[in-house]
Order: structure tokens, then C-alpha cells, then sequence
């Protein structure tokens, strides 16, 4: 096992996989405890059976410049290969300002390629590497020196069996005619505004059935305040307050400490100082936001008048091309998708790209009266009218 602490080691590494068709790459992070997550190790491995693998130790080798990597990631030559590749992604994105070009992700190609929505890489290795992993080191803290020989040899297999298993994806894609189709997902993955959190916007993730103006922008400067101190401060935005305290503070509205003490849900760590002022602050601000300021609640999906027998006959429709393909039905059309479509609109993600091929084309002419459904058997299958 060979483990990478320099730059000059990193670089001849990173030089070698230049001269490859891919190098497979994973990484163990730590989030728990910060707002953006620490690197502690990456795990590299060229091709071949006995193709070299490396773990390059970012703590051990603290002096050591990851940019001999970031210009692998450059290198347009050598495909950069993932399993379930968002969270490492953004870490290069965050540290690097780099994404690697050209990416697979075998998470999102397994899915194209018939393995069911969000399969995890175990299964990818039992069902198409043929091997068992050893897991017992999964949970373990990967920010602690030494190393044990069982960590590292569960790192290690996290990107070897990824060899075999990105050959086999590759190879049934091509079969398929369906690289295109993973290209289109992997475009998502490498926009900056996936992992780019604006405070303004913290609080479209705050979960709230409540369409109250004056408490949703209660809620919006809640929510900025706790995300600008979290990323400030490089701390999870639950140590500042979790949501249902949020919600509970947006509908309470203290307005002094001893009001904010009265809270049921506001943890320890809310009552210091400096975030139950910054907590006050934003409610006070909340208040007293003008109403042409102040968020507006997304009713449309309320307001769809959503013909429920054509959403039912998608649905059909849906299962049997998912069936028929070979792919995770979640994938190619969500539920919000199907009332959409059943409610006349056509601003929707299953209707482009390589969806409306796979689904969208037949969904729009189910809608027209073109086509019709009928069963064989267990068998949807689709007649043209």
C-alpha cells in the first residue's frame, strides 16, 4: 500500500495518469462537526487488474499542494471516475474552485443501465466485480493519524473494484446508446450553483406549510443569519439552530433575551450571545420588512388543476417504459412531474433532454389522444391510435 504525503509524489502520480484512458477516484471526509467538509483522505487507482493504487493522505502530508491533482482534473484525456460523485465534487469545488472534466459516475450510470434508483457501490461490486467488501471500517473517524491497515485496505477497494465497474457500465452504455444520456446528469454535477448556497435563498429549505408573508420573512432572515454565521464560522448549521426551532422562533418572535430564553427549542448553543443577538436581529429585521419585500410562497403546485385519470394513465405509462428500458422510473419522471404534465404543463424536466426520449415524446402523445394503452399479460404496452 503505498500512501502520498508530497507534492513531488502526488505530481508523478497525477503524470502517469495522464498517459491513461481513466483513473478511478474516491475520498473520506469528515461533516459532522463543520459546515464545509474536511478532506481527509484520496483514493486513486489506474487501470488494470494490478493497475497502481495510491492513497494520498492531505493530513499526514499537511504542506503538500493539491494542484498537481486539479491539473489531472484538467486533463481531458484521462476520464475521471466516481461513484456517487456529489459529495467529493464538491469539495475539489470548494478547495479548488475545479470540477474534473471529463466525469463518470458509475452511481448515475448504473441507474441508466437497469440497477434501480441511488444503488450503492457494494451492490455494484457484488453484482458486476463479483467480490464482497469489507465494511467494518465505514463508520470510522478517517481524521485520526495512524492509519490502520483496515482502513486503508477499505479505502483502497473503494476505488479498485470501481475499475471493473466502470468498464462494465462504459461497455452497456455504448451498447445502449446511452452515454449521452449520463453525459445530460453529469452536466448537474459539475454546475457551481449545485453546491453554491446564497443566505438569501436558506430559506427555500426551510420545510414550512405556513404562507403567512410576515412569517416567511421572519423565516428568510432567520434563515440568512444562520446560514451566513454557519459558513463564517465553518460550523453545521444545526449547531446555530435546527429547523423546528426556526420555525418555532418565527412564530414566537422574542424580542429580548429573556423572551428567547423562554424557547423550547433553541439549543444550548443558540443562547450564546452572539448568535441570540444575531437571532433577534434577524426576527427584529423580519418584522420589519416591507410586504413588496417580503418572500412569496410557491402556490403553483396548488393551483395545477391536474386531470387525475390522464395522471394515473402517465403513471401506467411511466412504469411500462421503465420496465421496457431498464432504468429507475424516479429517474426518467418524478410525481410532481406526472401532475404537471396531467395539468398542461410542459416546462418539465421528464419533456427534455434525453427524457423525452426516453418517456416524454409517448407521455405527450398519450396526452393528445395519439396513442393508447393496453395489456398483454403483465405487459403495458403502448398502441398507436
Amino acid at each position: 500500500m503505498r500512501t502520498i504525503t508530497t507534492t513531488e509524489d502526488l505530481a508523478a502520480f497525477c503524470e502517469a495518469a495522464k498517459s491513461q484512458p481513466y483513473v478511478t477516484i474516491d475520498t473520506e471526509f469528515l461533516r459532522e462537526r463543520t459546515y464545509w467538509s474536511k478532506l481527509c483522505l484520496i483514493q486513486m487507482a489506474l487501470p488494470g487488474k494490478t493497475g497502481d493504487a495510491v492513497l494520498v493522505d492531505p493530513i499526514a502530508g499537511e504542506d503538500m499542494s493539491m494542484e498537481p491533482l486539479y491539473d489531472l482534473f484538467r486533463h481531458k484525456a484521462t476520464v475521471k471516475v466516481f461513484h456517487a460523485a456529489r459529495q467529493d465534487l464538491e469539495i475539489f469545488f470548494v478547495e479548488g474552485k475545479v470540477f474534473p472534466d471529463p466525469l463518470f459516475d458509475t452511481q448515475i450510470a448504473a441507474m441508466v443501465c437497469g440497477f434501480g434508483e441511488q444503488v450503492g457501490y457494494e451492490t455494484l461490486v457484488k453484482k458486476i466485480a463479483k467480490e464482497n467488501l469489507d465494511k467494518t471500517s465505514r463508520f470510522t473517524d478517517w481524521s485520526r493519524r495512524p492509519l490502520s491497515t483496515a482502513q486503508q485496505e477499505y479505502a483502497l477497494a473503494d476505488v479498485t473494484h470501481l475499475r471493473v465497474i466502470y468498464e462494465w457500465l462504459a461497455g452497456q452504455l455504448a451498447k445502449n446508446s446511452r452515454t449521452r444520456w449520463v453525459e445530460e446528469e453529469l452536466s448537474i454535477l459539475t454546475d457551481p450553483a449545485t453546491y453554491t448556497v446564497h443566505p438569501d435563498e436558506a430559506w427555500l429549505r426551510v420545510k414550512t406549510r405556513t404562507t403567512s408573508g410576515r412569517f416567511l420573512a421572519v423565516v428568510k432572515e432567520l434563515a440568512r443569519f444562520r446560514e451566513e454565521y454557519a459558513q463564517r464560522l465553518n460550523v453545521p448549521r444545526s449547531r446555530v439552530m435546527k429547523d423546528d426551532a426556526l420555525l418555532e422562533l418565527a412564530s414566537t418572535r422574542p424580542s429580548s433575551m429573556e423572551e428567547l430564553g423562554r424557547s423550547r427549542l433553541l439549543l444550548r448553543e443558540g443562547r450564546k450571545p452572539e448568535i441570540a443577538d444575531g437571532i433577534l436581529a434577524a426576527i427584529k429585521a423580519g418584522l420589519e420588512m416591507k410586504p413588496e419585500d417580503m418572500p412569496k410562497p410557491d402556490l403553483s403546485r396548488e393551483q395545477l388543476q391536474v386531470n387525475p385519470a390522464l395522471a394515473d394513465l402517465l403513471r401506467v405509462l411511466l412504469k411500462a417504459k421503465s420496465e421496457q428500458l431498464g432504468v429507475a422510473s424516479k429517474l426518467i419522471a418524478s410525481a410532481a412531474d406526472l401532475d404537471a404534465i396531467a395539468a398542461g404543463e410542459r416546462e418539465v424536466e421528464a419533456l427534455t433532454g434525453w427524457r423525452f426520449e426516453a418517456f416524454g415524446e409517448d407521455a405527450l402523445r398519450l396526452c393528445k389522444g395519439e396513442i393508447a394503452l393496453s395489456a398483454k399479460g403483465t405487459e403495458v404496452r403502448v398502441v398507436r391510435l
